[in-house]
């Protein structure tokens, strides 16, 4: 390990990033420095902008993929490196499109739940729905933190290393009874092929592409579609933003007011303008003389 890895991945340790995003920083720096067969430290402006443009035009890459990049090399060089850079300016980042997710219905949730075959990866997908979980949350549960008792479950060191409760439903609950009786979960609540290790949200991906397949649903569903149905349904039910917003860890009420966007009874409930338009019919003149 280069000391210039070492000391970033020491910087992202202090500011307490997660191991997940100090993965995937070092693996965006590690492809610059491959792309220009240099060390980072070596590299400049024209350099990233040079970078920028080959991610955008040559390899066609998506723009939430660009910006991982970039968050990267701003780090890097105005954190690690020092660099006395304006990161808006020297490493711009793209405009991203705000695409609605694709929600699927009650009925859909159903027929996708009941065509997951294992009862493990049938558990942890009705947990990311009943209570809105991320799946990196979902996996990573352990049985402590089932509270029967105020009937909530306790999200621990969630994104943004937050911990949160969600509500525990009865129906939840007796599912989740009827899976500890079956399979006695002891550090984890839903061990992996690993010992001592949870199981994969690759693996659970996996299992949604198969179901998907099966259950006949045509439209994509992965475990963050169930997520966004928790959040619409909760919506079209009458549960405020604020309320949606605390259940499901989004920092900012701007994120979770996404939803307003999709769910159909809020913006179908309202009346078109049409509706109350007095229509006068056009007088069409009598061309026949009397």
């Amino acid at each position: 390990m280069t000391p210039l890895r070492l000391r970033m991945i020491e910087d992202m340790q202090i500011r307490n990033l997660s191991l997940q995003t100090q993965t995937a920083y070092v693996q965006q720096v590690s492809l610059f420095a491959r792309h220009f067969g240099q060390p980072p430290d070596r590299l400049g402006r024209d350099d990233m902008r040079a970078y920028q443009i080959y991610m955008a035009r040559d390899k066609h890459l998506a723009a939430s993929s660009i910006a991982v990049a970039v968050a990267a090399l701003r780090f890097l060089y105005t954190v690690t490196l020092k660099r006395a850079w304006t990161a808006e300016e020297d490493i711009p980042a793209g405009r991203q499109p705000r695409k609605l997710p694709n929600v699927l219905s009650q009925e859909e949730v159903g027929q996708f739940l009941g065509a997951v075959r294992d009862m493990k990866h049938r558990v942890i997908l009705t947990i990311c729905y009943a209570a809105g979980l991320r799946i990196s949350e979902a996996v990573h549960l352990r049985p402590s933190a089932i509270d029967s008792q105020r009937m909530v479950i306790r999200v621990e060191q969630g994104k943004g290393s937050k911990d949160r409760y969600v509500m525990l439903s009865p129906r939840l609950l007796d599912i989740l009874r009827k899976y500890w009786k079956e399979t006695h979960p002891k550090e984890w609540l839903f061990p992996g092929d690993r010992p001592g290790q949870p199981i994969t949200r690759h693996a659970v991906e996996r299992v949604c592409q198969q179901t998907r397949k099966r259950s006949g649903i045509t439209r994509p569903v992965t475990p963050h579609s169930l997520r966004h149905a928790f959040a619409v349904h909760l919506l079209e039910g009458g549960a405020d933003l604020r309320t949606i917003q605390l259940l499901l860890g989004h920092r900012s009420l701007t994120t979770t007011s996404k939803y307003l966007r999709i769910a159909t009874s809020k913006v179908c409930a309202t009346a078109s303008p049409l509706d109350s338009l007095q229509v006068i019919a056009p007088v069409v003149p009598d061309l026949v003389p009397a």
